[in-house]
């Protein structure tokens, strides 16, 4: 199977400590490479406003992901977990051109 690049944006509650923040951006980045991801950049974005409340939230901070990875089974197993975190408000996955 081919190897495709993916670019996954998740928001973070803006109330959460700097340490545990760190330690779920870690948590998340392990769950991708032990799924079999190859992680090029993970970083944080910046705090920006939202439009519209998201779970009483008018805030929160971007981190943005890029992967490499040839099965969906990083991709699959990201999405399972992010939904039932609480500390990550939103995300996205997104297949990028190669």
């Amino acid at each position: 199977m081919e190897t495709r690049k993916y670019e996954i944006t998740y928001i973070i509650r803006p109330d959460i400590e700097e340490s545990a923040k760190s330690e779920l951006v870690d948590r998340f980045d392990k769950v991708l490479t032990d799924n079999g991801a190859d992680v090029a950049e993970s970083k944080d974005w910046s705090t920006r406003r939202f439009a519209y409340p998201i779970e009483k939230y008018t805030e929160g901070t971007y981190h943005v992901v890029t992967l490499t990875t040839n099965t969906d089974e990083a991709l699959n197993e990201f999405d399972r977990l992010a939904k039932f975190n609480d500390d990550i408000l939103r995300h996205m996955i997104v297949k990028l051109d190669a």
